[in-house]
């Protein structure tokens, strides 16, 4: 699924992108690690561990290759998904941490360590790339229901927090979801057409309830009965 306009400002949305550029910066990754390992050429990894860096602190106006997606391969496929940033910024850390031990290992003298670090990079990079398995991606979701789990355990809603009273309540889902996120746009369709009540909480401009209640990824949405209880998970 994907769309010929750009939904999602690449610059300014931070909170989402679209699912093709990680793989894209993936296969860059993946790719330059491999042959930075079977070539012996360490310094591409540090100059990948650079550029994951640079993106890192400095936002994707300075990440080569999210600039080359987004400004030449975007605008010939259309945008793909969007879908939550933090995972795959989550796993450009730990990216840039291997990468980085990856060359401060071959720099001591420790060739060995420096080509097991930097081809287990390669490895998960094209890994991702190819399949869409990200593991970084996925420790990102696990670490993200664990907090939740340890700051406040989503089993109540406070009604008033999204604008509903005991009198006027019901059952309804609540789906916390990102305007642009289209995960969270095709589950809210789907919560519509089956008939149930929906109440949505925007993360983008409601960030104060996505703390409270230990929303680290969207989409999340839950099942609420009339007093507020949180009778089932149903997304995130």
């Amino acid at each position: 699924m994907f769309s010929p306009v750009r939904t999602a400002d690449p610059y300014r949305d931070l909170d989402v992108i679209d699912s093709r550029a990680p793989r894209f910066n993936q296969t860059v990754i993946g790719l330059g690690s491999l042959i930075a390992v079977v070539a012996g050429w360490w310094p591409i990894l540090a100059a990948l561990a650079l550029q994951l860096g640079i993106g890192l602190r400095f936002g994707r106006r300075y990440c080569l290759p999210c600039v080359a997606y987004f400004e030449l391969v975007q605008p010939r496929l259309g945008e793909g998904s969007i879908e939550d940033a933090r995972p795959p910024r989550f796993a450009n850390q730990i990216g840039f941490t291997v990468l980085a031990a990856a060359s401060l290992a071959y720099a001591v003298g420790l060739p060995a360590v420096g080509a097991a670090l930097g081809g287990l990079v390669a490895a998960l990079a094209l890994l991702a790339a190819t399949t869409g398995f990200c593991a970084g991606c996925q420790m990102y979701r696990l670490g993200a229901r664990l907090r939740g789990i340890r700051g406040r355990a989503l089993d109540r809603i406070e009604l008033a927090d999204v604008g509903l009273g005991e009198s006027n309540a019901g059952d309804f889902v609540l789906s916390f979801s990102h305007p642009l996120c289209t995960d969270c746009q095709s589950l809210e369709a789907e919560v519509r057409a089956s008939g149930k009540r929906l109440v949505t909480v925007n993360v983008q401009t409601q960030r104060h309830l996505a703390r409270k209640y230990g929303v680290s990824l969207v989409p999340t949405a839950v099942a609420v009965a009339a007093d507020g209880r949180v009778t089932s998970r149903l997304a995130g």
